[in-house]
């Protein structure tokens, strides 16, 4: 692959995991299968997570003050369980059947939000259960640690939750912030992160810092309903194409 093509896809997954981090939904997850075109997906998560959480620091600066703390508390317990289950298991995990695994939850989440009936016009917030949101942080914190897909099963929790935009996103933002900061040692002990790969990553940091704040200045513009339709659109979308990459592999496409 020739100089230019390398590095418009190592800028274009920069900036796909920046708008997310601006509160864009779910499509930081293509930053992994965007790289995963000129270097392995393991190679291509180490790469991004000092991306991830520089990005994190301009995200946070942002959405500081608009989070759930019951749910953020559930969710950094429930993440720190996954990513030491993913540490643990790295060396054995087939890792596109977890990639399938993920895209088949959230397919059929997704579907169903899609599908049933609003009783309601507005959005209220409803009782958070925390065996499930335990259960789905936990596997948001092993799949964001795999290939950093932990957005499905987050969503999978958050979504029915009824939060307001803000605060879905504030909160979203934080416990990935939080899951991003705990995932550095496994992966340097791992050899996911070196020197060499800082070096680049530092560089997608540029263009990841200025899409942040234009994912910021996107998910204000758009009115709250609409924002939550997107969210779930964006979650099938992102299913569909989670479930064709673990198709792939094993079938060498």
């Amino acid at each position: 692959m020739d100089t230019f093509n390398y590095w418009f896809l190592i800028t274009l997954a920069a900036v796909f995991v920046g708008m997310g981090k601006g509160g864009l939904p779910v499509i930081a997850t293509l930053g992994v299968p965007t790289l995963s075109l000129i270097m392995s997906p393991i190679t291509a998560a180490g790469l991004l997570l000092p991306v991830y959480i520089v990005s994190d620091i301009f995200a946070l600066s942002a959405y500081r003050r608009d989070f759930n703390w019951e749910i953020l508390r559930i969710g950094m317990i429930g993440m720190t369980i996954g990513v030491i289950f993913g540490g643990l298991t790295a060396k054995f995990v087939i890792e596109w059947v977890v990639i399938f695994l993920i895209g088949i939850m959230g397919f059929l989440f997704s579907i169903e939000q899609l599908t049933k009936k609003k009783k309601k016009k507005t959005r209220s917030q409803t009782e958070i259960n925390s065996i499930k949101g335990y259960f789905w942080c936990s596997i948001s914190g092993f799949t964001s640690f795999i290939s950093h897909t932990g957005g499905p099963p987050w969503q999978i929790f958050t979504i029915p939750l009824g939060l307001k935009k803000s605060v879905f996103v504030g909160t979203s933002v934080i416990a990935f912030s939080y899951c991003n900061v705990i995932k550095v040692l496994p992966y340097l002990l791992l050899g996911q992160i070196n020197s060499i790969s800082i070096y680049t990553s530092l560089i997608m940091a540029i263009p990841a810092i200025l899409a942040v704040y234009l994912g910021v200045s996107l998910v204000k513009l758009i009115p709250e309903a609409l924002f939550f339709k997107i969210v779930t659109w964006a979650l099938f979308s992102i299913s569909i194409k989670l479930m064709w990459d673990g198709i792939k592999i094993p079938l060498n496409l």
